[in-house]
């Protein structure tokens, strides 16, 4: 397993596995002699489904009530529990969640999540626990009405804060 992580590296000499110890094992990365800064990270993704499907949740209904409505709070709750997830991700204190689902198309919608805070650590995976949460929502109160939906796309479109330079998706 070790070869593998050193061909990874190698692949980058830049990079680093902050969350791998010398001998190859996972861990935790110690932030405490970080300074707090300002973290933001807005991360998208797409919920492919049927047109009438898609008229049907942007019309506010669907079989188990407001789909876009509950969605959202998916999202922002998820996004709330994401150290909870994802094994080596500290928990921080979110300033801020915000969670907007609109139409991408005339079979999809966009998920876009923005994460904040003021920590010493980024908040791209909690924009991202945010998104899927919220397409696996989606996904879950369309179901009976639209069984080949898929989540397609899921990405980070920008972050900002910390040590390391702001970054931006050419694309977003």
């Amino acid at each position: 397993m070790l070869e593998d992580l050193e061909g990874i590296v190698m692949a980058n000499e830049n990079a680093e596995l902050s969350h791998v110890d010398p001998e190859g094992r996972p861990r935790m990365v110690n932030v405490g002699e970080k300074p707090l800064t300002r973290r933001r990270a807005v991360a998208a993704g797409l919920v492919t489904m049927r047109p009438e499907t898609l008229k049907l949740a942007l019309g506010g209904g669907g079989p188990k009530g407001p789909v876009i409505d509950v969605a959202r709070l998916a999202g922002i709750t998820a996004a709330k529990r994401t150290a909870d997830l994802v094994p080596l991700c500290h928990p921080l204190p979110l300033d801020q969640v915000d969670v907007e689902i609109a139409s991408a198309g005339e079979n999809a919608l966009e998920v876009r999540a923005v994460a904040e805070a003021t920590w010493r650590t980024g908040v791209e995976m909690e924009a991202f626990t945010a998104v899927v949460a919220a397409a696996m929502t989606l996904i879950d109160m369309l179901k009976a009405v639209d069984r080949e939906m898929t989540i397609t796309d899921v990405r980070l479109l920008e972050k900002s804060g910390g040590r390391s330079q702001d970054w931006s998706r050419g694309d977003s």
